[in-house]
This record gives C-alpha cells, sequence and structure tokens, in this order.
C-alpha cells in the first residue's frame, strides 16, 4: 500500500491508523499546491479530487477521504480493534462519531484557515465552534475516548483535527478535558511514529 500525504492535513488520521496495525507501507508527500509528490509524479493523475490523504492498494485502486481510509484499514486487522465489526449498532455509533468529526469540526474550522477572513466572520464560525467543543468535553469527561476506554480511529481523525487549533488561534485550554484527550493520544507510539516517518520526506517543490 501507498499513503499520500501531506502535513498539517487530515492525511495523519489514517497515517496513524496504519502505526497502530503495523502495516507495511510506502509513504509519498504530496504538495497540496502544485500537486507535485516526493516520487516526482503527479497526484492529480492519481487523485482528480486533488487532496490528501488517498491510499493506492497494491492492486493498484486509490481510496479517498478520511472516515472511508479509516475503516477500511481498520477492518484488515479486526483483532486490533479499531472498529466495531460491520453491521452492529458498534460500528454505526463509530460513523456517527466520524461523521460527527468531520461535518462539525473538520469543516466547521476549515473556513479559519483563510487569513482573510473578516472577524465579524470569523466569530460566528468559532462560536459554532465552541459549541462542538463543549459536547466533546462533556463526553471525554466520561470516557477516554469517543467510543468508552478503547482508542479507536474516530480518536485518531479527532486528535489529527484538533492538532489544527493552535494555529488556528484557538486555545483549547477553556475545555479540559479534550486537552487531555490530545496529550494521551500524542503520547501513543503510533502517533510520535507517523509524525516521526513524515518528517523524514523532504518538502516537495
Amino acid at each position: 500500500m501507498k499513503l499520500y500525504f501531506a502535513s498539517d492535513t487530515c492525511s495523519l488520521s489514517p497515517h496513524i491508523v496504519m502505526q497502530e496495525l503495523g502495516l507495511t507501507y510506502d509513504l509519498v508527500r504530496v504538495n497540496n499546491r502544485t500537486k507535485h509528490t516526493s516520487e516526482g509524479g503527479d497526484f492529480l493523475a492519481l487523485n482528480t479530487k486533488g487532496y490528501v490523504a488517498a491510499l493506492q492498494l497494491d492492486s493498484g485502486e486509490v481510496l479517498t477521504e478520511g472516515p472511508a481510509l479509516v475503516q477500511y484499514l481498520a477492518d484488515l486487522k479486526p483483532e486490533a480493534c479499531l472498529a466495531p465489526a460491520n453491521g452492529t449498532l458498534e460500528r454505526t455509533r463509530l460513523q456517527e462519531w466520524l461523521n460527527f468529526i468531520t461535518s462539525e469540526i473538520h469543516a466547521g474550522s476549515s473556513p479559519l484557515f483563510n487569513k482573510d477572513l473578516p472577524e465579524m466572520v470569523r466569530e460566528i464560525f468559532t462560536a459554532r465552534l465552541f459549541k462542538r467543543f463543549d459536547l466533546l468535553d462533556a463526553e471525554l469527561a466520561r470516557q477516554a475516548y469517543l467510543m468508552g476506554e478503547s482508542f479507536t480511529v474516530a480518536d485518531a481523525y479527532l486528535f489529527t483535527v484538533l492538532k489544527w487549533m493552535p494555529g488556528l488561534r484557538i486555545d483549547l485550554g477553556g475545555w479540559t478535558n479534550i486537552v487531555a484527550y490530545a496529550q494521551r493520544i500524542a503520547a501513543r507510539p503510533s502517533v510520535v511514529a507517523a509524525l516521526a516517518r513524515e518528517a523524514e520526506i523532504p518538502p516537495v517543490v
């Protein structure tokens, strides 16, 4: 398998999952502006959507969209328990969290990357985002991870998006359970290894 990634993007989520599962894979950096890859190729030729993450299987097939990727990967090694079994209520609960992260946290924070966003508009987006953080903080007051006491692919995704917050001028200090949660995940060997491996690949022009 081959994972196409860019730093500080949602591609970190499947990368963490691949490390959790101990999978063998190649890692390819993508320049999000030029779409050039560290292999010298054109990322758009592989993925016409033009954004990471993209996972190329050994068959040559290419999968995209983070929530789909992490579930596909988890199902490769169900014994690792990173996702409940397909067809169960618990799997639907996992998908519920993945969709919440996608639509409310990931998409909810995306406009804040625009440095030209008027401050009044920024305040509207942050107020909405902060309500979602209140919900997450209450959940994490009751349990260590989104699905209970065990780490799942949903946690890899949420951690990845939470990592963007300092760069968006959002201080998570008011949500103590979220801060403790992010610190727990940051210390996982899979996270440390994924970030170290990404750092080994030089930037692409």
